[in-house]
């Protein structure tokens, strides 16, 4: 604890003094802010591309890219870019507009008739413009369920189907909350539309022109695994090398690998407006500054706070959208199990920054790194960022141990002498995730997905009518509560399902079950 305070004195020193001289940083200094946040936490590796007026200015790697193997982080180096793969969707469907094929306002049942959501009125009135802006009015994360953890049998007609068995808790178009199945919808538009794949497209149209030549759709379709980074997470208090998250079914939300190399790339066609080259455009310039405008409103306020001075913060088509000391900051993060990038354009400088890492949550280095850079380019008083995410993760983590420590403890404490587990045993269903199943091994509960097999783990008793779940998948914090209602008998006719941990990531929305009995 003691290096990690002195490291991070030195930062605060080392940014007052660049900020004095309102200097953009240097590459030495990009690697001295790399080493500080590297060595305040807990990191495997990580990789940075920063573009300015067209060139790329640096573009490096640090770390390993496998703690087990020993390769090193290069720019080369592939990361899943997770949620940054969404404006890559939205690009694509410019892309489609400017040829005339689509519009933004269609209604989505205009193209895939079988989509359905909760609401008759909101099923007719859907548009491809609010299949991006995550107003839908349903919940955050809602049936997330049906591709996290990965290894499921759910398809993209499941999850078009599904919305109509979710409970809006917002009006249509009135509240901002984060969507991934939706861009899974977008992207199958673009599939029908154009006759590929939406990985085909976006490798055919937007990679293959840019030169991204070291990218893919997802990890499957790479055309090496060579250089490709691991994902690295802590599990049950050991920071070790997970597997890798296999994002083919919601490619569109989150599946695209790609280094900081042809990142670079990428950005510096979105700060040209979209334009190859001085007489080339991959998407129009009309279209482009569609997905830059704020379509959904995430804050406001009439006096900023210093030093960014921010009065508001929106969400366009596949990137959030604010204003930080008088410029327009625009910015999209991406996780994965062990996986987390932060890609920052600002437009007004045509500056860009990207940061790919593989170590969750790795000091939340995709969020400090990045905004140290933007700092130095935009002028602003310094902010201890490698300092303000340390404090940030050691509160999470020790505010959600003490919630977990304290359940598995009332676990053990549990009398259990006055239940009959065979009343819990039996399949149960819900409308849109489908069949779990209860059984009894010997003394023991357990339950499993049926469509989701990672989701299969032990059962124990909690209190009351709930029992605490531990799942036997532990590349994710998802261990999670099961809530039963009786009968007069005391056989179990439903139950519902929490998760345990505060910190349990918002795709594992278990809450959104309602599960009953079929047999």
């Amino acid at each position: 604890m003691k290096k990690v305070k002195i490291l991070l004195s030195i930062t605060i020193i080392l940014f007052t003094s660049y900020n004095i001289y309102s200097q953009a940083l240097t590459s030495i200094q990009i690697d001295s802010i790399v080493k500080l946040a590297m060595e305040s936490n807990q990191h495997a590796g990580l990789a940075v591309a920063v573009v300015k007026d067209g060139e790329v200015v640096h573009s490096k790697g640090y770390g390993l890219a496998s703690l087990k193997s020993g390769i090193k982080v290069d720019n080369h180096t592939r990361f899943s870019i997770a949620s940054n793969s969404k404006a890559f969707t939205s690009a694509a469907l410019a892309i489609l507009v400017d040829e005339g094929i689509i519009d933004w306002n269609d209604k989505v049942v205009d193209h895939i008739p079988e989509f359905k959501m909760y609401d008759n009125y909101v099923t007719s009135n859907f548009t491809i413009i609010d299949l991006l802006t995550h107003r839908s009015g349903l919940d955050l994360g809602a049936g997330d369920l049906m591709w996290i953890p990965d290894g499921n049998n759910f398809t993209v007609n499941d999850v078009i189907t599904s919305f109509q068995y979710q409970k809006p808790i917002s009006d249509f178009r009135t509240k901002y909350d984060y969507d991934n199945l939706l861009y899974i919808v977008a992207g199958e538009i673009i599939a029908r539309k154009s006759g590929m794949s939406w990985s085909e497209f976006i490798e055919t149209r937007i990679m293959k022109p840019l030169k991204m030549d070291e990218s893919a759709g997802t990890l499957q379709r790479l055309n090496s695994i060579e250089n490709t980074a691991k994902p690295h997470s802590y599990v049950d208090g050991e920071f070790v090398q997970v597997h890798e998250f296999d994002a083919t079914m919601a490619a569109a939300a989150a599946g695209i690998y790609s280094s900081v190399d042809d990142l670079s790339r990428w950005m510096i066609m979105q700060l040209n407006d979209g334009a190859l080259t001085d007489s080339t455009n991959l998407i129009s310039k009309k279209n482009h500054s569609k997905m830059w405008k704020p379509y959904t409103n995430r804050g406001f306020t009439t006096v900023g706070t210093p030093p960014y001075n921010t009065h508001f913060y929106g969400y366009g088509l596949g990137w959030g959208i604010r204003d930080v000391a008088g410029y327009i900051k625009l910015s999209h993060t991406g996780g994965m199990p062990g996986m987390l990038s932060q890609t920052i354009l600002i437009p007004q400088l045509k500056m860009g920054v990207v940061v790919l890492t593989n170590a969750d949550p790795g000091g939340y280095s995709f969020i400090s790194i990045p905004n140290l850079i933007v700092d130095s380019y935009i002028s602003v008083d310094s902010v201890d960022w490698i300092g303000r995410m340390t404090s940030a993760i050691a509160n999470r983590e020790s505010e959600g141990d003490s919630v977990v420590t304290q359940v598995w403890e009332t676990v053990k404490k549990a009398k259990t002498k006055h239940l009959n587990f065979d009343n819990y045993i039996g399949t149960f269903s819900d409308d849109w995730f489908g069949d779990m199943i209860i059984w009894k091994d010997g003394k023991d509960l357990w339950i499993k997905s049926e469509r989701s097999p990672k989701l299969k783990g032990k059962m124990s008793y909690y209190q009351a009518n709930t029992f605490a779940i531990r799942w036997d998948y532990r590349d994710m914090e998802c261990d999670a509560f099961a809530s039963f209602t009786l009968d007069k008998e005391g056989k179990a006719v439903s139950f519902t399902m929490e998760g345990i941990s505060p910190n349990i990531d918002f795709s594992f929305d278990f809450q959104h079950l309602n599960l009953i009995r079929k047999n």
